[in-house]
């Protein structure tokens, strides 16, 4: 298979693409990089090709894969204000499924997050419940929103808030519903890749308590 990985710089994004190019059903991945070195490339099954997310190119013959698998997303103190952080996890994610949805890609396979809901009052669950909600109009043969929790593993940028938040539920995870629990990154990067890989038809939702440890 081809697949097209949005957002292989981050965190839940390198695992995935490490698991792809270990797994022998993958002949090819596309990674499109906002600088050039930003992932080492490995020609001809890794392909990095660098791009504007205001400016995407439109024509490129690589919209055209088996499946996208979509990692993209900041948070509210990298973006700066509500209005930067929807236009990286609404606008980006939307404008580059439009596209490869126009150059016949037939699955689509978001990290959305728990509690996405287009009506919610929170504002971080709601863009990822308009995201969801604009991505089903787009009619892909297979669409696999993976909601994760909390996800846990090393990031490259500073969280407190987010480092201590995993360190309070790794103590209480024995104690608490699955669904409360931390999302490991490998295990939501696993989820991502065998929804690609296999994708199922219609509209599929991996919930946190199949990702928790």
């Amino acid at each position: 298979m081809k697949l097209l990985l949005l957002g292989a710089t981050g965190l839940v994004g390198r695992l995935l693409l490490e698991q792809a190019l270990a797994d022998a059903r993958v002949r090819q991945v596309t990674a499109p990089v906002r600088r050039a070195g930003a992932l080492p490339v490995q020609p001809p099954r890794l392909l990095c090709p660098v791009v504007d997310y205001q400016r995407l190119p439109e024509d490129a013959d690589w919209w055209r894969a088996d499946a996208v698998v979509c990692t993209l997303g900041t948070t509210l103190k990298a973006a700066g204000s509500r209005e930067a952080f929807r236009q990286v996890d609404h606008g980006h994610v939307l404008q580059a499924a439009q596209l490869a949805r126009r150059h016949g890609t037939p699955a689509f396979v978001l990290t959305s997050a728990t509690g996405a809901d287009a009506g919610s009052r929170l504002f971080y669950n709601r863009v990822k419940g308009e995201v969801e909600r604009d991505l089903k109009a787009l009619g892909f043969a297979s669409l696999t929103l993976v909601r994760p929790g909390l996800i846990g593993g090393a990031r490259t940028e500073s969280r407190p808030a987010e480092r201590l938040s995993q360190q309070v539920l790794g103590l209480l995870g024995p104690l608490l519903p699955r669904a409360w629990r931390i999302s490991p990154a490998p295990a939501i990067a696993r989820a991502l890749l065998r929804s690609a890989l296999q994708p199922a038809p219609g509209v599929q939702v991996v919930p946190a308590d199949a990702l928790a440890g």
